[in-house]
């Protein structure tokens, strides 16, 4: 299981987002980014993959975008679906593996936003989830993604972490009501590119008490960008565009130095080819 796939987490993910991106956001700007996506893009229907609690699935259908959303961990569909009801939006939302799944249409716009895609944590899966993505677009449809430059400095010191190093992150008030803390530890594996470790959840009760620990795993890949363009080809794809970021910043296809010059969070636009 991932950190996603638990119910608590789900049900405090907006929550401790919230806070978490209150200093320092690197996915500032992203709904409105998408949501101009999908009006170039979306004519003929929507699929939010990895949609999490639907930031973007939800922003984007009272918005008249025509979008259905999927997720690996049914939590956090289970959420998103309730917030949809809650806005009086019928929505078709499923658990389901971006790897394998399907909803019996096909769109024009396929979306992974934030990290979904770095939660895929082998090459084979990547590999698995392009080509099913790609069965679930029309001719000519567009898929976007995310994935972060990596950063070696970064990459060195997580080499030295286990998976039990605890670094504090944030403070935040639960779906109980309570003061919470989260730390977390995380490793990198140079070999299999993974990220790995945990995240701890401390909560407290009014006299400042622990009643409750959980520790719940995290396992993500990071992935250069010429593997992206192979991957892309491979899978009957073409790269169309690359942003830094969602202010409409454009990487230049044909100059690679780009990635030493900027620690970025690459936003791919990929085009299924005939």
């Amino acid at each position: 299981m991932d950190l996603h796939d638990y119910k608590d987490v789900a049900e405090n993910y907006d929550s401790y987002l919230e806070v978490m991106y209150s200093e320092f956001d690197a996915h500032e700007n992203f709904r409105e980014f998408y949501y101009e996506l999908a009006k170039k893009y979306g004519q003929d229907g929507v699929v939010d993959i990895a949609c999490g609690t639907g930031a973007v699935l939800l922003y984007l259908a009272e918005r008249g975008i025509d979008i259905d959303g999927t997720d690996i961990s049914e939590e956090m569909c289970k959420v998103a679906s309730k917030k949809a009801e809650d806005m009086n939006l019928k929505l078709n939302i499923y658990p389901a593996d971006m790897t394998k799944f399907s909803s019996g249409r096909k769109y024009s716009l396929a979306i992974v936003a934030r990290s979904g895609f770095m939660h895929l944590p082998t090459q084979q899966l990547q590999k698995e989830a392009l080509i099913n993505i790609r069965e679930q677009l029309l001719p000519g449809g567009i898929l976007t993604f995310n994935t972060f430059d990596p950063w070696p400095v970064m990459q060195a010191e997580q080499i030295k972490t286990s998976p039990d190093d605890y670094t504090y992150r944030l403070e935040y008030i639960n779906n109980h009501g309570n003061k919470e803390k989260i730390y977390n530890a995380i490793s990198y594996n140079p070999y299999t590119q993974q990220l790995f470790g945990n995240w701890k959840f401390e909560e407290y009760n009014e006299n400042g008490e622990v009643i409750d620990v959980r520790i719940r795993p995290l396992l993500m890949r990071e992935t250069y960008r010429p593997e992206i363009f192979l991957l892309a080809e491979l899978c009957g794809f073409e790269v169309l565009d690359i942003y830094r970021g969602y202010k409409g910043d454009k990487e230049n296809l044909n100059d690679p130095s780009t990635a030493a010059k900027y620690r970025s969070n690459l936003i791919w636009i990929l085009k299924k080819k005939d």
